[in-house]
């Protein structure tokens, strides 16, 4: 008999969840508060952008093996991949995750595998989470099982890592962190690594932790550069050429629904202990505005009153449509509120993903609208389409030619020889005998 799934939330994780379970012997039944995401699963279309995922999610559902729809159904495995953004004072807000464990609780039967994907501040699992359940009169451990798996993908290659990228799995009891390293054996050919609740929690918040460290560590070798006089993307490429080196890349913030949020949850849990960790999350969240107040800066220098920036990119990473705690949101505040006009331009991103204050604004849905009178082109996003518009595209609709890049995506060289004053995030332009330039403003 094939067995049944549940998955609830079908997001960015758990519809391509719910489609790897649905493609290896499962029934699976997805659910999502949103009437709108049910609708369009239920038609074959992901509302996602991922390779692969529309395809796998119409062959789903057309053979019968997916179907969405607004509430749970009895299932011999629940899966709970629902948001866990950020609440005030940088809390975690766990609201859908106790909306979910509470929908389950009807459901609830003897043998069942519970497993929390959300991610999480370390004690959740076996805490708040395992409590609801237990509303159901059941004891975790004993009548059923309790797991966490943390995703651990990359948007725009998320069905690949699901396949291949090793997973770790934290039971509430080693019983449930076998039930659930079958479940995910089904489709999983990396390893699979056991361990208690809590420590899973915490791998997978460690793992963005990391990173957004480093991201901080750049930023800050950036301005460094600036002051110095120097190319921080030559420096950091240099430095990179050590064996045990890895420093990543500057930018203007760093978004998703990682990097810029997964540290609080650790700040949460031990506050006098992440001293490192809360610095780097000031560092990062403080980059927007210091993007804003470069470019205008640069503007008022040139002469330019009443400017008008278009801003190219509002995903937070290239090459996606996920706007979720994208720095461009910020930088785009911090322009309107210093009386900047704002056009926007993303080939990949669709009206109803871009924050509803920011609606109407002039430029979302075309490149030469995004321009058009404008003063200076911002790149905020590393887009691959963005190397392809060449400054004969847009230089001719533009009141002033500045364009700011702080991505170093870009090719500088042919946007100078148009007539662009070209400015990139780390790179202190240097004057023919190897002096900084005086105007030089670090980013």
């Amino acid at each position: 008999m094939m067995k049944k799934a549940c998955v609830l939330g079908l997001g960015y994780i758990g519809l391509p969840t719910a489609c790897m379970l649905a493609a290896h012997g499962y029934r699976v039944t997805g659910v999502d508060v949103d009437p709108g995401i049910v609708d369009a699963v239920n038609k074959g279309m992901a509302g996602v952008l991922e390779p692969g995922l529309s395809e796998l999610a119409a062959s789903s559902v057309r053979e019968g093996r997916l179907v969405a729809q607004g509430a749970p159904a009895p299932a011999d495995v629940f899966i709970v991949a629902v948001p866990t953004p950020l609440a005030a004072g940088k809390k975690a807000d766990l609201s859908y995750v106790k909306a979910a464990a509470s929908s389950l609780v009807p459901y609830l039967r003897k043998g069942n595998l519970v497993i929390l994907e959300s991610t999480v501040p370390p004690g959740t699992t076996d805490g708040l989470f395992r409590a609801i359940l237990e509303e159901s009169g059941l004891s975790a451990g004993r009548d059923f099982f309790v797991a966490h798996c943390p995703e651990r993908v990359l948007p725009g290659n998320i069905l690949h890592e699901l396949r291949h990228n090793d997973r770790v799995i934290g039971g509430v009891t080693r019983q449930a962190a076998s039930a659930a390293k079958e479940l995910y054996s089904a489709f999983v050919e990396g390893e699979i690594h056991l361990a208690d609740a809590r420590t899973a929690e915490i791998v997978k918040l460690m793992e963005n932790t990391y990173r957004d460290v480093n991201v901080a560590l750049a930023n800050e070798f950036a301005r460094v550069a600036e002051e110095i006089g120097i190319n921080i993307w030559e420096a950091i490429d240099l430095a990179n050429r050590h064996p045990r080196v890895n420093i990543h890349r500057p930018g203007p913030g760093v978004g998703g629904h990682c990097l810029a949020i997964d540290p609080w949850f650790i700040i949460e849990v031990a506050p006098e202990a992440t001293e490192l960790i809360a610095t780097a999350r000031r560092i990062n969240d403080g980059r927007p505005a210091i993007v804003a107040k470069h470019v205008l800066g640069e503007l008022r220098h040139a002469g330019v009153r009443r400017p008008k920036v278009a801003v190219w990119g509002l995903a937070y990473k290239g090459n996606v449509d996920d706007v979720r705690e994208s720095p461009a949101w910020e930088v785009i505040r911090h322009l309107q509120e210093a009386g900047a006009g704002v056009s926007l331009y993303d080939p990949y991103v669709h009206l109803s993903a871009v924050d509803p204050r920011l609606r109407g604004t002039p430029g979302l849905s075309g490149l030469r609208n995004s321009v058009r009178g404008a003063d200076c082109i911002l790149v905020v996003t590393d887009h691959d389409r963005f190397k392809e518009i060449g400054p004969e595209q847009v230089g001719p609709l533009m009141r002033h030619r500045f364009l700011v890049d702080t991505r170093n995506c870009i090719d500088h060289e042919t946007w100078r020889e148009a007539g662009f004053v070209v400015k990139i995030l780390g790179d202190a332009q240097r004057m023919p005998d190897g002096r900084p330039q005086a105007s030089a403003r670090a980013l």
